[in-house]
């Protein structure tokens, strides 16, 4: 389990890599994608199935549940798209809409790699609603919009990163199978040092239960609801997917005998709302500090950018990945 968290992990923040530059928010299940590749290595050959499985688990083959179903993507591409949407509609509570906009799909469609995840979480210890105020998030050191912010006082589970300068909050779920990780720095513009030297073994030792401590905290995290939606072939590409893209390289043989089946596009797109509830999550991919004696009380007041993770505890993968910028 510990190989098996470690390349989940890297997988998430590699990827955070490649879409960290395009959007100040951005929020995407990296579990959806890697079981959609894992899906598609299992009719690669060769090097296309190298480059796949270099980066994407045997493991993931347990995590997920395919059926195949043939659509005329020929005579009824239009058709075909609406029942491949509404699949995933119905697979998000609803969430989800559009997957494919309409004329993506069309008489050139193979095959079409569909998957969808839905998470729908009550916090173990819920916000009182009464104690919502609106306040300030600063987006940088001089500019803030108005948010709606949740506030409590309770234990939770917490680490200070010295050398970061950053804070860490463990927020469990009901049950405390999953739980949401905010990843606070200290200074308002302390992010991005935060995302540079974030790494998949430093994040698992931070996380640790050797690392991390129950302590009262004064926790005040904003109300926020996020919609995103990636194209990934380019940043699969620079991850070393290169030949499932490519006519001349592509071999997924195991699949289909004719030459000549291609990748020509990867979407996922993903909805999360977090409130004192607790938070709703989907996504789909279409393939397409140190412990003192005295116990003080911590105030973490999430009112400036910061990463948030949603993870299985048992074997510490990643369900959610998401950097809130400006809710």
């Amino acid at each position: 389990m510990h190989l098996f968290a470690e390349a989940t992990t890297k997988f998430t923040l590699e990827l955070f890599r490649q879409l960290r530059e395009s959007k100040d928010n951005i929020f995407y299940s990296p579990t959806s994608i890697m079981t959609a590749l894992a899906m598609l290595q299992l009719g690669a050959k060769g090097n296309t199935e190298q480059q796949i499985e270099k980066k994407f688990l045997e493991n993931i083959k347990e995590y997920y549940q395919a059926n195949v179903e043939s659509l005329d993507f020929v005579h009824a591409a239009e058709e075909s798209q609406k029942k491949i949407n509404s699949w995933v509609e119905k697979q998000t509570n609803g969430k989800i809409k559009d997957l494919f906009p309409a004329g993506s799909l069309s008489s050139s469609t193979i095959l079409v790699l569909v998957n969808a995840v839905y998470f729908k979480g009550q916090w173990n210890h819920k916000f009182d609603e009464k104690n919502t105020t609106e306040e300030k998030f600063w987006l940088n050191e001089n500019t803030s919009k108005p948010v709606q912010m949740m506030k409590q006082k309770n234990k939770f589970n917490f680490n200070f990163m010295e050398d970061m300068q950053a804070k860490i909050v463990e927020l469990p779920y009901k049950g405390k199978e999953l739980s949401m990780f905010v990843l606070l720095p200290v200074e308002i513009e302390g992010l991005k040092k935060l995302e540079e030297q974030l790494t998949a073994e430093k994040f698992l030792e931070w996380t640790s239960p050797e690392k991390m401590h129950m302590m009262d905290m004064y926790l005040s995290l904003p109300r926020f609801k996020l919609e995103e939606k990636y194209d990934l072939p380019r940043p699969l590409e620079h991850m070393g997917m290169l030949d499932a893209f490519n006519q001349q390289k592509a071999d997924f043989s195991g699949m289909s005998s004719p030459q000549g089946l291609v990748v020509s596009n990867i979407l996922h797109k993903s909805f999360v709302e977090v409130n004192e509830e607790g938070t709703e999550a989907a996504a789909a991919t279409g393939v397409e500090v140190g412990v003192t004696s005295v116990q003080i009380s911590e105030d973490v007041n999430c009112n400036h950018p910061f990463l948030f993770i949603i993870r299985h505890n048992r074997t510490k993968s990643i369900l959610f990945f998401g950097k809130m910028s400006s809710p």
